[in-house]
């Protein structure tokens, strides 16, 4: 499953992020990933968690990539249960017009492997074109 944390930047996207990571990995018998751009606001984060800068990947750019990159990940390690991407359109070229596309992607890496993922938008729901057409949960 898919799940979307969305709202306005500076509305404590990255928090609820991080409290949602803190609590899944509680309860989870596999590994919980988080993925930010950089290290900032990671002080909270459980020392289970493990967390991924993407600026220490600098040459993935493209949405391809990203999505390579995680089909890395779940091939790496089989006992991924949740992923966590933190401000997904700072992340690989990703924009709210390529998101629908990037959510199908997700859908199915999530199908496949049996991940849950998590991913904070910095907009509204409303102003996310194509999000009603596809499989995801809108946290708020």
């Amino acid at each position: 499953m898919v799940n979307l944390v969305t709202g306005p930047r500076g509305s404590g996207k990255t928090q609820k992020m991080i409290d949602l990571a803190n609590e899944k990995v509680k309860t989870s018998n596999g590994n919980v990933v988080l993925i930010k751009k950089s290290p900032k606001d990671t002080y909270t984060v459980d020392f289970n968690i493990r967390v991924i800068r993407m600026a220490d990947y600098p040459d993935i750019l493209t949405l391809e990539e990203f999505v390579g990159f995680l089909y890395g990940m779940a091939a790496g390690n089989h006992d991924i249960e949740a992923v966590f991407i933190d401000s997904v359109l700072k992340q690989a070229n990703i924009t709210l017009e390529s998101l629908a596309a990037f959510l199908q992607k997700l859908n199915k890496i999530s199908t496949e492997n049996n991940i849950d993922f998590y991913l904070s938008v910095s907009a509204e729901k409303k102003d996310i074109p194509g999000i009603d057409s596809h499989d995801c949960n809108v946290i708020c």
